[in-house]
């Protein structure tokens, strides 16, 4: 036998030996200690991580404040389990509820701080700053006894001072145009509805277009005054944009899913260690959509609940899935509340495509590597080429209609659409990166209000703009905030970056749904989906 032959005991039994004189070390010096140490380590046997913050809040030479110790243990130990396992304190557990129960209680108003004040952007209909008589355009000067303009605040220290318990009274003191004085009002604040449906409109006479940001408690009664508001208009399929939406609760998906299938169809199933398998099927509840041709748009930042709703319609062969991968997130996670409203969110299922797949992506390199994975992909050439995505041969699945599809990390689209480069100048991110864009707009309207406020349609708003040179006059506010604008980039990008000023505008003076009508003007993954469903290709 060769000596340099190490077998795997002769390797481990120097490190056994090692790790038992250490320990012996460490029980000598711990049972010379005072007896208080010594119960601690012999009365919870079992529970080291308790242990460890009793030992050092008892024993460490300097005053450490236990609780603060458990705060900072807690992330890092869940932070070993998976990605989407995750501990947040009580305040901002708050904010993560409050856009997942889709409402919070405040004044009901969109705000943006121009200049250093805080500008009043749109009203929220049927709010409490509507009844009270605050206006767009009205800049809030005072909350309480607090001066607010002109001392740097920002977006989150004026959240914190509108927002405030149900029933709650705030008083603003607003400045408005034509008015000598403050005016003071004094708002009880009320529960706001948050949209989780950013927008929706008729694309041409028979085809909807919904945009839904997050899967929140009321997103499936949106979606459906959505739908029956447009159905009244004659539509008769639908295109539904889950881009950038990162997810939500499990059951809002299912309940819109559900509109779109007889009963008995697969939708979704979840199983864990601790989870027997629960298959969530269609109903007889629903059918709002059932006879709608639907098309979904998703790309690499649309996740979970997103990736639920495409999973179901593409394995069921009900539509076509267009755009590019999707995140790649397949852990279900359930909520415990502590007593000081802190949450921790435990991944206790995955969840499964109805044709068996689990498209969470593999996190078994590290959190570094897992958040790295979009750029990965992106300098991999995936956003650009169908051909440089990875599919794994030993993880596809087929459709009830024979389709291949894959696992192992994403929704992959039936239609695969670049992303769009076209227009895209240094011009474009210069102006991009100075917002200049979405500023213009806000001092145009806050100029003009008076002639917006006679606008109710947008028909009438383009007509308006064009009376103005609004083009002209956006390409001087650009030179006279120093960006040089070469003819070259104008021709390539110009009808871009001026279509996002009408885009902002629109949303100023008539809304989100308006806003979103002209900003996907030049959307190339809309336009697939419109082609789809007036070429009346099937996907069978």
């Amino acid at each position: 036998m060769n000596k340099y032959n190490n077998t795997k005991f002769s390797i481990v039994l120097p490190l056994i030996i090692a790790v038992s004189i250490v320990t012996g070390i460490v029980i000598s010096e711990i049972l010379n200690k005072n007896n208080n140490s010594q119960n601690i380590l012999i009365s919870q046997p079992k529970d080291k991580l308790n242990i460890v913050v009793d030992y050092v809040a008892n024993e460490y030479v300097d005053k450490v404040d236990r609780n603060h110790l458990a705060e900072m243990a807690i992330p890092k130990f869940l932070e070993a389990l998976d990605p989407h396992t995750l501990y947040f304190s009580a305040e901002e557990a708050k904010t993560v509820e409050e856009e997942l129960q889709g409402e919070f209680s405040g004044i009901g108003v969109q705000f943006n701080i121009f200049k250093d004040t805080v500008l009043v952007v749109n009203i929220i209909e049927g709010g409490p700053s509507e009844k009270y008589g605050v206006k767009n355009g009205d800049r809030i000067i005072m909350v309480n006894d607090s001066i607010i303009a002109g001392i740097g605040i920002t977006n989150d220290q004026v959240m914190s001072m509108l927002k405030g318990s149900l029933g709650s009274k705030v008083e603003l003191k607003l400045l408005r145009k034509g008015e000598d004085k403050l005016i003071s009002c004094n708002i009880v604040r009320g529960n706001i509805p948050l949209r989780s449906i950013d927008g929706f409109y008729i694309i041409s006479k028979d085809i909807g277009y919904v945009k839904i940001s997050t899967f929140s408690l009321n997103t499936h009664n949106q979606f459906i005054d959505a739908v029956f508001k447009m159905r009244k208009k004659g539509i008769n399929s639908i295109i539904i944009d889950l881009r950038n939406n990162s997810g939500g609760y499990l059951n809002s998906a299912t309940d819109i899913l559900d509109e779109f299938f007889e009963s008995g169809k697969t939708l979704v199933y979840t199983e864990g260690n601790a989870r027997p398998k629960n298959v969530i099927g269609s109903t007889k509840k629903r059918s709002a959509c059932l006879d709608l041709d639907v098309v979904i748009l998703i790309d690499e930042f649309s996740a979970s609940a997103s990736e639920i709703v495409a999973g179901a319609i593409q394995d069921n062969d009900r539509g076509f899935v267009i755009g590019r991968r999707s995140y790649g997130k397949g852990l279900v996670q359930e909520s415990t509340t502590f007593s000081d409203g802190s949450i921790i969110r435990l991944t206790t299922a995955r969840y499964y495509t109805p044709s068996g797949r689990c498209i969470q992506k593999s996190y078994e390199n590290g959190l570094d590597e897992y958040y790295s994975d979009i750029y990965n992909r992106y300098t991999h050439g995936e956003f650009l080429q169908e051909d440089s995505i990875r599919q794994i041969d030993s993880l596809i699945y087929y459709t009830g209609k024979g389709r291949a599809v894959y696992g192992g990390g994403g929704i992959m689209p039936d239609i695969f659409i670049p992303i769009d480069t076209t227009g895209y100048t240094n011009l474009y991110a210069e102006i991009g990166r100075a917002n200049l864009e979405y500023y213009f707009s806000i001092e145009f309207v806050d100029k003009n209000r008076a002639a917006f406020e006679k606008i109710t349609t947008l028909t009438e708003l383009r007509n308006y703009l064009k009376s103005q040179n609004i083009n002209n006059k956006f390409w001087q506010y650009v030179a006279l905030n120093g960006i040089t604008a070469q003819s070259k980039d104008v021709a390539i990008s110009g009808k871009y970056i001026e279509n996002s000023v009408a885009a902002y505008i629109a949303r100023q003076v008539l809304g989100d749904d308006e806003f979103y009508e002209l900003a996907n003007k030049y959307d190339v993954s809309l336009d697939s989906a419109v082609n789809i469903i007036k070429s009346g290709r099937k996907v069978y």
